[in-house]
């Protein structure tokens, strides 16, 4: 059967169709430009007159009658004001253009495509560790519903997870640390890589929440806090972390920010420090830091065992009564507190028999603070002397009773050679740097609330008084002013925190001898 041709209004006038269809779509475009404000207050109106009878429609039955009563009265009074109609119009007008403005679309609730594809992706990754076969009704299930399982979240604007809500079943064991590490791996792993995050488990509630915490201010310079005697400030934590707020000089600005305050003193728990870390990683910083606030109120002995230098800006200050980087006088500096230590108990005791206050020169804060004391250890025992550590022994013992403060800095790779003393005593400690949750739990005795990251800042590690909670800690900006690599603002804020240099005993002045005269033979 031969085909019949089409007609020809569809085989050759297909373009006169598109262009009949352009020009129909242009004029369209051009009669709305031209008809918005009419548009406008059509639906301004449309939508006003749709309030009113709702409103109508609201109204008890009893109250129609004065609500008539009442529009009655404004219209008449209305009519009757002059230009009252033409300013009514122009009133409603106004109002019906203000209510039919297109306004800007809401938006969207819940997450969007690759939030959600997120979202699932860490719903899978929990089925193995969330479910078990006897389970009838399973709450994780592979291709199960994620709603159930995350009631809350957050996202940032380049689509990570910052905030998250997960349940989980009550069979679950939430009680047992190893279990709770792998689930913290796996949401640390799955929600991005580089940032902490702060884990809280509500056992009860069959709970977990997950917060990604912003990085600590590395900005922070030295200068002088606002505390009260016998506090010192370690560095600075996350907001909501303490009960209280430093005021914090930066250029011009002024902020407030929660400060890791250390007490130190007669009724202090916690009298003395130990802090750990990797070279490079702040250890010297804060303990020129320590150095320059105890120099306020007290004297301060300073034993390198680096002999890097790190403290040469404090020789010769007042209130710095030592800075030894060699064995003979690391071990003449600590012998002498020791001695000084036991001559202060004793005047103190002698003061309190008989009724008396305590002598002013044992009320002064002494601080011994010693930089990589195990380096002296391997020559101590080359040279026969005695390892400087075992001098400790005395002040830390009882040095909160004769206000006398030990603070320990060294190295992860040489903790071994740490004293007996040293590690009893010092109930405050502080681990700068990179380490592991296992070398946080063993060193400051409670697992860290935050995952800690391979990569950080120096100054940047955690801090934890006695039996206190673990603070993340971010040391303020205490470097050598005397280092080339310092810059010129944190150079000049140190400088300003040293003490006026002391006069030796050398060069002051002599006293006029009289003379005496010479004998005769």
């Amino acid at each position: 059967m031969a085909r019949r041709p089409l007609p020809r209004i569809l085989s050759t006038g297909s373009a006169q169709i598109a262009r009949s269809r352009e020009l129909a779509r242009t004029a369209a475009d051009s009669a709305t430009d031209v008809l918005h404000p009419l548009i406008t207050i059509s639906r301004g109106l449309r939508r006003l007159a749709s309030a009113g009878r709702h409103k109508w429609s609201d109204t008890p039955k009893d109250k129609r009658g004065p609500l008539l009563f009442l529009a009655a009265s404004v219209i008449l009074v209305v009519v009757l004001v002059p230009y009252g109609p033409l300013l009514a119009a122009i009133t409603l007008m106004a109002a019906a253009a203000w209510h039919g403005r297109e306004r800007a679309p809401q938006a969207p609730e819940g997450p969007d495509e690759s939030q959600t594809e997120r979202l699932k992706s860490l719903y899978e990754a929990l089925v193995p560790y969330f479910s078990t076969a006897e389970d009838p009704a399973p709450m994780y299930s592979h291709g199960g519903a994620w709603e159930s399982a995350f009631p809350a979240y957050e996202f940032d604007s380049s689509g990570r997870v910052t905030s998250l809500t997960v349940r989980y079943p009550a069979y679950f064991t939430d009680g047992e640390p190893e279990a709770r590490a792998r689930i913290e791996h796996l949401l640390t792993a799955k929600s991005g890589r580089g940032r902490e995050y702060r884990f809280t488990w509500d056992e009860e509630g069959n709970q977990l929440s997950v917060s990604a915490l912003p990085p600590l201010p590395t900005d922070i310079a030295a200068q002088r806090f606002v505390t009260a005697p016998g506090e010192t400030v370690l560095g600075f934590t996350d907001p909501g972390e303490v009960q209280r707020t430093l005021p914090l000089t930066h250029g011009e600005e002024q902020r407030d920010m929660p400060p890791v305050v250390w007490r130190t003193g007669i009724r202090s728990t916690e009298p003395h420090l130990l802090v750990l870390g990797q070279p490079g990683t702040g250890t010297s910083t804060l303990l020129r830091s320590i150095a320059l606030q105890a120099l306020q109120h007290g004297d301060v002995v300073i034993v390198e065992g680096g002999g890097t230098g790190e403290y040469a800006c404090l020789i010769g200050r007042d209130g710095v009564l030592a800075v030894e980087c060699a064995l003979a006088g690391a071990l003449a500096s600590l012998e002498w507190a020791a001695h000084e230590t036991e001559r202060r108990l004793i005047a103190a005791n002698r003061a309190r028999q008989a009724g008396h206050p305590p002598p002013e020169d044992t009320r002064r804060p002494l601080w011994i603070l010693l930089d990589r004391p195990t380096a002296f250890a391997h020559l101590a025992a080359t040279d026969g002397h005695k390892d400087p550590q075992s001098l400790l022994q005395v002040p830390l013992r009882h040095g909160r009773a004769a206000n006398v403060t030990v603070v320990v800095a060294d190295q992860f790779d040489t903790a071994d050679l740490l004293s007996d003393a040293v590690r009893q005593h010092t109930r405050a400690r502080a681990v700068l740097g990179p380490a592991t949750a296992d070398q946080l739990t063993a060193f400051l005795g409670a697992p860290p609330q935050t995952t800690p990251l391979a990569q950080v800042p120096p100054g940047r590690g955690y801090a934890r008084l006695g039996s206190g909670p673990v603070l993340r800690l971010q040391v303020p900006a205490t470097p050598d002013p005397y280092d080339d690599a310092t810059s010129d603002a944190h150079r000049q804020a140190v400088l300003d925190l040293l003490p006026p240099r002391s006069t030796p005993a050398d060069q002051e002045a002599p006293v006029a001898a009289e003379a005496v005269p010479a004998e005769t033979s």
